[in-house]
């Protein structure tokens, strides 16, 4: 299935139903008076959170809902049928902006969370409403109230317990296949990874995290180069960064670098996430190379690097622990 991460849509509630003018005319009933019921009331329209979806491409080709408008009123006192919602299932994670694309409306970021993004109109008052002791024969009915209408942004950010961040061909693909069932396409140009991907890890039988690729990032990032900021959304919710570096290149420190630039470029807190920082494809370098460019990243971030190959797997399941602890940590603290 194709990955869609953002789409705009239209939505129109239902109008009301309409109330009627109506009088009771039976025989041997001298004074009928009026009975002319209420309108219906419109139908909602709803955004509903559900399992079992990762994109939005069911709202690429259909755009446009609209709910039905509710049943008219009738004689005999009767109040229209209410018209049933109409419900937009999306992904978890996904959040409903403005037409603006900034004014955030709601953040479904929970199975069977919704929200009334349109809501119908109410049914206009038959006559029968306005009878009273004075206004015995009320010709007053009243048209039903019109529903909401408005274009939004529907926009998904997955949700994963840890991020994978890195410029193109850092092997976080590599790394992905090499922890979950996932299969990203592997290849060894840059940006072979074109969209999110999302894999399970399972550290033993009780133990298990969502990790998220995304696309590489280059300088200007942040601005809309390359592939932009557009997925940085999908590693916004994570608990922690996996920054991986490909150690097989001469400077691993302008890597670091470049991104950790882009993610402060970026915002939304992403710099300022916990982040495990590897020195990946140690399987390409020679020991000389592997010793100087780790004490020389190691002494730019000020922090532990861990030696890996995605590749080999070595390395990996204490790169793996050590997310596992951040996360721990990070529930702890809540």
């Amino acid at each position: 299935m194709k990955f869609l991460d953002e789409a705009k849509v239209w939505v129109k509630a239902g109008d009301g139903g309409d109330g009627v003018v109506a009088f009771r005319r039976e025989k041997y009933i001298e004074f009928g008076g009026p009975d002319g019921g209420n309108g219906g009331k419109g139908g909602d329209v709803v955004v509903e959170a559900v399992d079992g979806l990762n994109t939005l491409i069911d709202y690429r080709y259909a755009q446009h809902f609209k709910a039905r408008k509710g049943g008219n009123g009738a004689g005999s006192d009767r109040t229209g049928a209410g018209s049933d919602d109409v419900v937009l299932k999306v992904p978890i994670g996904t959040q409903i902006l403005a037409e603006d694309k900034e004014t955030l409306l709601a953040d479904l970021d929970a199975p069977g969370r919704r929200v009334v993004i349109a809501r119908g109109g109410d049914g206009g008052y038959g006559n029968a409403h306005y009878k009273t002791s004075t206004n015995r024969a009320p010709r007053r009915a009243d048209k039903g109230w019109p529903g909401e209408e408005r274009w939004i942004w529907l926009r998904l950010k997955l949700i994963a317990d840890a991020g994978l961040v890195g410029l193109p061909n850092a092997g976080k693909s590599t790394f992905l296949a090499a922890v979950s069932a996932a299969r990203p396409k592997i290849a060894d140009y840059p940006f072979t990874t074109l969209h999110p991907q999302l894999g399970v890890v399972r550290l033993n039988a009780s133990e298990e995290f969502v990790l998220a690729d995304i696309p590489g990032l280059i300088e200007g990032a942040h601005e809309g180069a390359g592939l932009g900021d557009r997925f940085l959304g999908h590693v916004e919710r994570c608990a922690v960064l996996l920054h991986l570096v490909d150690g097989s290149q001469p400077d691993p420190v302008g890597a670091w670098r470049t991104v950790r630039a882009e993610l402060e470029g970026y915002g939304n807190g992403l710099a300022e996430k916990p982040e495990v920082l590897a020195l990946n494809k140690l399987d390409a370098m020679t020991p000389q190379a592997k010793a100087s460019r780790l004490k020389a990243l190691e002494r730019a971030a000020g922090r532990r690097v861990h030696l890996i190959s995605g590749a080999t797997g070595e390395g990996v399941p204490e790169v793996l622990r050590a997310l596992r602890e951040v996360m721990r940590e990070r529930e702890a603290a809540a």
